[in-house]
């Protein structure tokens, strides 16, 4: 699996890529079949009278789809990352449930029903 950590409006940190290393290790842990993550960590627009929020954005690729986690924002950025992955987390063990409630074809192949022909 590709992890890919991007820094946005600050410079990066290698102890928030290695804290979001290690929550993607925890999202393997819920999905082994996670093909690619990229988290963006961003701190948009300096101005604010209370220190700027950071935003944190997730994109988990899996097989067939793409999981988003989007504006989970605070002013400590391990505090905004924790609650991303968990929003990321949830979001994965929807799809895992999902996949598990996949409707299957009857044992035995047998479809009850019946074909019009034209005549």
């Amino acid at each position: 699996m590709q992890i890919t950590t991007t820094f946005r409006g600050m410079s990066p940190s290698t102890g928030l890529q290695l804290a979001a290393e290690r929550w993607v290790g925890r999202l393997e842990q819920v999905y082994d079949r996670i093909v690619d993550c990229h988290v963006i960590i961003e701190r948009p627009h300096r101005h604010h009278a209370h220190g700027s929020p950071f935003q944190i954005h997730i994109a988990v690729a899996v097989p067939g789809n793409t999981l988003a986690v989007s504006h989970q924002t605070d002013k400590d950025a391990y505090v905004a990352l924790a609650d991303a992955f968990r929003a990321a987390r949830r979001r994965l063990l929807d799809h895992v449930s999902q996949q598990r409630d996949f409707v299957k074809a009857p044992a035995g192949g047998h479809y009850e029903g019946f074909v019009a022909s034209k005549a």
